[in-house]
């Protein structure tokens, strides 16, 4: 287990600012981690504080960035239009999907375990396309 790549959504992130909710599963943790840059883009656009800025900028410096590929940004689009058929969400939940769509695929390029607190949409992600998760 110490050996599992680890990508957080940022799901986790917000949530723990917010409320500390996962001390202790930070405490437990085990693995290495790597960010997602989709993760930081997500974190960067929502952030009101300096230190918040600061907070991602640190997350940046101290673990090495995946970023997805184009072939990841083409597999994301036909996902998503499955999901459109399969399920008919409106084109702003698929917007809202897209980005946790693109954390999934990069995750999965590495091997990497996608840890989110966003249960449904990683589980609807996870039966279109298989990768690593686990829910918080």
């Amino acid at each position: 287990m110490a050996d599992r790549i680890i990508i957080f959504d940022t799901s986790v992130f917000i949530d723990h600012l917010r409320t500390n909710k996962f001390q202790n599963h930070f405490q437990n943790l085990q693995g290495l981690i790597r960010n997602s840059s989709v993760v930081l883009s997500e974190l960067l656009r929502g952030a009101t504080k300096e230190e918040e800025i600061s907070f991602v900028m640190t997350l940046a410096r101290n673990h090495p960035v995946f970023t997805p590929t184009e072939k990841n940004w083409l597999e994301s689009g036909r996902i998503l239009f499955g999901i459109y058929k399969d399920r008919g969400f409106s084109p702003e939940k698929l917007r809202d999907l897209h980005f946790d769509v693109l954390i999934a695929l990069t995750a999965r390029n590495y091997g990497a375990t996608v840890i989110t607190s966003n249960k449904d949409d990683f589980e609807l992600i996870k039966a279109c396309r298989d990768f690593n998760l686990e829910v918080w």
